[in-house]
């Protein structure tokens, strides 16, 4: 998967704007491991970017806030053997993080309340219920 990244609609990460670092992984990989970069860091300069709508970016700065360091949001991926493969697995991460966080807020929930047909009818299989279990009971006889 090589870039642009799509986010949510046609609004899509430009591969331009992305800054990828790669180091040694730790985990299988044998004596390849030890020589290899295939763990994969990819940045992505939040605050600077003109690539997402305002409210988006605002949205995104907001609740991804505890994460970015100096608007600068980072992703980590070293599950695979292969450079590529973590590659993939960081773009996918952050286009899902960004997915996320520039999400509209859910609906407010509206107060309701339970029908009294609802109530009367819990109420009257409260009671059968009840009637039931006392005539079990051998105090009657």
């Amino acid at each position: 998967m090589s870039g642009p990244y799509p986010i949510r609609g046609s609004v899509v990460l430009p591969e331009a704007e992305l800054l990828w670092r790669f180091s040694r992984s730790s985990g299988p990989g044998g004596q390849h491991v030890n020589t290899s970069d295939s763990a994969a860091e990819l940045r992505f300069d939040l605050a600077a970017t003109e690539a997402l709508p305002r409210v988006w970016k605002e949205r995104a700065l907001e609740r991804l806030a505890p994460r970015l360091v100096g608007g600068v949001i980072s992703v980590r991926a070293s599950e695979h053997r292969s450079q590529w493969r973590n590659r993939e697995t960081a773009a996918v991460r952050l286009a899902a993080l960004l997915a996320e966080a520039t999400a509209p807020p859910p609906k407010p929930r509206r107060a309701t309340r339970v029908s009294r047909g609802v109530n009367e009818r819990r109420l009257r299989q409260k009671k059968a219920r009840s009637d039931t279990k006392r005539g079990r009971s051998g105090r009657d006889w």
